[in-house]
């Protein structure tokens, strides 16, 4: 049976990169080696990283606009730390939306550094809405937040305007959707959500914002030094990267972010439709504020719990329970994601209003 994978992460990956990368690790570019085994050094993986770097930008509409494109590794729990290590100034400030246990995270390592102005949370309301109406202080070293939260499925639909660096943990919905992206001074985005394995982060910055910290930074979280090696300052996640390449291709032959955000639309509209006509169940998320990525929602009885598992489980689906923190569901709808699958889950959803 076909397996319908809504996991948060890792997540889904389109199956034509599954399968040239089944075959890369049989023969990677007839080399008669593995891509598991190949140097990094080698001409066919420099090539990999070049490659892929150059169609981050290019999709992302950032080539020739003073902007590089990194793939490191530590995920974007390291990238908390190395934003306010390479952009907060000795004794300066850095500003702060709290949306999510992630943007969470990323103020706790911001604190280390200096002063954490919090502009606006949504805890209180276990983060079911984007804050909105802030301020964002002049002369803070930059702006951080999150485009989309994983966990409770919101999503930034604007970005809010400032003369400061704007850092942006995109982790979520990467490559999903059209935006003004040099609005953005640092873009982070762990790979396992739409881009690749686990394994690797692609980091988008604008070079103008570096070494101006007067920090000494340690080489691994510099980025300036990672500029500089080529994203090759240490051994990269060869195939973690590689992965990342193929699905980066994809996105390009499918015909660009706007062609995948198309798709996408229709997705979540089906999903979202059926959420709030079927009486049997109801979005967590703020309506205006609901993730294209991530649509969470719950049973209005929890007698119904069983059934409705059931079903979903015979119908072949995988990965729905939603995060401890919410409850209820969660289906992950990112790129690979086909609207095939999206469809088989409102049938589940129907069938259960069907039978109670």
């Amino acid at each position: 049976m076909k397996k319908h994978n809504y996991s948060a992460g890792p997540s889904i990956l389109p199956q034509e990169v599954f399968e040239k990368a089944s075959k890369a690790i049989l023969n990677f570019n007839d080399s008669g080696l593995s891509i598991l085994e190949i140097s990094h050094r080698s001409k066919d993986f420099v090539a990999v990283m070049d490659e892929a770097r150059s169609l981050a930008l290019e999709l992302l509409g950032l080539q020739g606009k003073g902007y590089q494109a990194l793939f490191l590794q530590g995920g974007a729990s390291t990238a908390f730390l190395m934003a306010p290590y390479n952009l907060m100034k000795e004794n300066g400030k850095a500003a702060y939306l709290d949306s999510g246990t992630w943007a969470t995270a990323a103020i706790k390592e911001a604190k280390y550094f200096g002063e954490t102005v919090v502009v606006a949370s949504s805890k209180e309301e276990n983060y079911n809405h984007i804050p909105k109406g802030y301020e964002i202080p002049s002369d803070a070293d930059y702006f951080h937040c999150t485009s989309n939260n994983t966990i409770f499925g919101t999503q930034m639909k604007e970005f809010p305007a400032t003369n400061i660096p704007v850092v942006c943990d995109m982790s979520s919905d990467i490559f999903s959707r059209n935006l003004d992206f040099s609005k953005f001074d640092l873009i982070y985005a762990g790979a396992q959500k739409n881009m690749g394995p686990a394994g690797t982060t692609l980091v988008v910055v604008k070079e103008d914002i570096l070494e101006k910290s007067g920090r000494t930074i340690p080489s691994m979280l510099d980025y300036a030094k990672h500029i500089k090696a080529e994203s090759m300052y240490n051994t990269p996640p060869v195939f973690a990267v590689y992965v990342s390449l193929l699905t980066l291709q994809w996105i390009k032959e499918k015909g660009g972010i706007a062609a995948v955000e198309k798709l996408n639309d229709a997705k979540a509209d089906l999903l979202y439709t059926e959420i709030d006509r079927n009486p049997l169940f109801k979005g967590a998320a703020a309506v205006e504020d609901r993730s294209k990525m991530n649509v969470t929602f719950l049973l209005n009885n929890a007698d119904h719990t069983a059934a409705f598992d059931a079903l979903w489980k015979e119908a072949g689906i995988s990965g729905l329970p939603g995060h401890r923190s919410v409850g209820g569901y969660r289906a992950s709808i990112y790129n690979a994601m086909p609207i095939e699958s999206v469809q088989v889950l409102v049938d589940v959803m129907k069938a259960l209003e069907a039978k109670v």
